[in-house]
């Protein structure tokens, strides 16, 4: 025989209190005498009873559940922001629910739209331009921002990119290097920031850069462009891309044209994904700490729902993680 689930009104009856006593308690919304929270929280052990959070969030007005916009649910970088985000909201109660726009700024709007109305909270990840992202305060939801937002004051989480593509090509300066590549994603606000740090290293050095630019963040993509980079007359000694995904294509790519890593082309890229280790060779990379970026995005979320004071941006410095695809040149 099928077993009754406990209601609200069960309990109330049993520990000789209202049912607007007992949603006060279970939510937190007011505290009773000792004696009085003591016996509804023996009452509803015995019961077995769980409130349900559809009823409770009618109740408060909280869903104790949170968005997450990513561009790319398969880059693993990605992978790890979801991680670190949803180790922070399990630990405090709250369900992350994830968005994945695919890389494509025309569906951001909509699916961020719907996603709101369902969380208390978001946090965006977007490769629409600054100038079109005046929607967002029209959520009236709390937000947390990634990446630089010089035309809003969001709250927002950013690695320092210009500074770890700056950090890697000083490095491969030094290693003797001279004809230099960057192949960047100029959709992305954050390539100008890592070709920017590229370019001033180089600036300081009296050296030049070849710019390739993908149409995707992509493996594929990395790929695509390695044989109009490599079989030109004088190809670069150094390449720095963008992201891991489009080095780990160029390397294949590289390798089965015939060309040798690092002895004929240095090759960086930027994020620390884990497959980079597990290359031949192993990628050199820069670590954007991409799970500490989950961290901290989340933790801003929650205080700022909770109305607690928060940093209004928090930057996340750069390491760099040296391996096989670069080998010195001097």
């Amino acid at each position: 025989m099928k077993k009754n689930i406990p209601t609200i009104r069960d309990v109330a009856a049993a520990a000789g209190v209202s049912t607007a006593t007992i949603s006060k308690f279970i939510n937190g919304t007011q505290r009773f005498s000792p004696a009085v929270e003591a016996r509804i929280a023996e009452v509803i052990g015995q019961m077995g009873y769980r409130s349900n959070p559809l009823a409770q969030s009618m109740i408060t007005g909280k869903t104790k559940t949170v968005g997450l916009s990513v561009l790319d649910v398969t880059n693993p970088h990605f992978t790890s922001i979801v991680k670190g985000a949803n180790r922070v909201a399990q630990a405090h109660g709250y369900t992350v629910l994830l968005v994945d726009t695919e890389e494509n700024p025309g569906r951001e709007q909509a699916l961020l739209e719907a996603l709101s109305r369902r969380v208390d909270g978001l946090i965006i990840f977007s490769r629409m331009p600054d100038s079109e992202l005046e929607w967002l305060a029209g959520l009236d939801k709390p937000l947390v921002f990634f990446g630089r937002l010089p035309r809003m004051t969001l709250p927002t989480v950013a690695s320092d990119d210009h500074r770890g593509a700056y950090m890697m090509t000083r490095h491969l300066v030094t290693l003797g290097h001279k004809r230099f590549a960057y192949m960047g994603f100029s959709k992305s606000r954050r390539d100008e920031e890592r070709m920017g740090g590229v370019k001033e290293c180089l600036a300081a050095h009296g050296l030049e850069l070849t710019v390739y630019d993908a149409a995707a963040p992509s493996a594929q993509e990395g790929e695509r462009l390695c044989s109009e980079m490599m079989l030109g007359a004088g190809h670069p000694d150094a390449l720095v891309c963008y992201n891991d995904l489009m080095a780990l294509g160029f390397m294949k790519a590289a390798q089965s044209l015939g060309f040798r890593i690092p002895a004929d082309i240095s090759v960086a890229g930027v994020d620390n994904i884990v497959y980079g280790n597990y290359t031949s060779p192993p990628l050199t990379t820069v670590d954007l700490h991409s799970e500490r970026m989950g961290v901290a995005a989340m933790e801003k979320l929650l205080d700022t729902i909770a109305g607690r004071p928060t940093e209004p941006f928090t930057l996340i410095e750069p390491q760099l993680i040296l391996r096989g695809s670069t080998a010195n040149r001097n």
